[in-house]
């Protein structure tokens, strides 16, 4: 018996259709797919979550002192003319950073391999190109959701039947986080 469904693909498509719902499930919080699909999905998502858990609090905070361009009230950098060229102007800001553990590095970039990229869109139809933001999925995972679920012992996800598929008449149901 196979460790796994195949859902009728390859190798390849399958691991980024997985890979797509798993990113989809932790960003939205539900997804509505297939019965095999969402049980496959499950494994890996909870199965994320339960290393986010685990290296919750595995982090240092470090003063970092760092250069950050002086920027004018339209947000461009401020530049001025030394030695006949123009030069931004820099100043020293502390801020402190998050350092990950080796631990919580290894989590990280562990989630990093099946997570995807997330770039939020904001709704609004101007300046749709220019206010897109990236989102750190494995930050959202350790910040937002390992939180919710630190007294919980597994069963991170739930899956609800919603009946058959208008076109093949396949069961779909709605993974979400619990």
């Amino acid at each position: 018996m196979a460790g796994y469904r195949k859902l009728g693909k390859t190798s390849s498509q399958r691991k980024a259709l997985l890979r797509n719902q798993v990113t989809n499930l932790l960003y939205h919080g539900k997804i509505v797919t297939t019965e095999a699909r969402a049980k496959e999905v499950k494994k890996i998502a909870e199965g994320l979550i339960a290393m986010a858990v685990k290296e919750k609090d595995n982090f240092e905070t470090v003063k970092v002192t760092a250069k950050v361009a002086r920027k004018d009230k339209d947000g461009k950098r401020v530049k001025e003319v030394v030695d006949g060229k123009k030069v931004t102007v820099y100043d020293e800001v502390e801020k402190e950073i998050k350092k990950d553990k080796p631990s919580r590095l290894h989590a990280r970039r562990q989630m990093l391999k099946v997570l995807y990229d997330v770039t939020e869109v904001p709704a609004a139809k101007a300046g749709r190109k220019k206010n897109t933001k990236e989102v750190d999925m494995p930050a959202k995972l350790f910040d937002e959701i390992a939180p919710k679920y630190v007294n919980r012992n597994g069963g991170y996800t739930r899956i609800v039947k919603i009946g058959q598929r208008k076109g093949d008449g396949a069961l779909e149901v709605l993974l979400e986080l619990v």
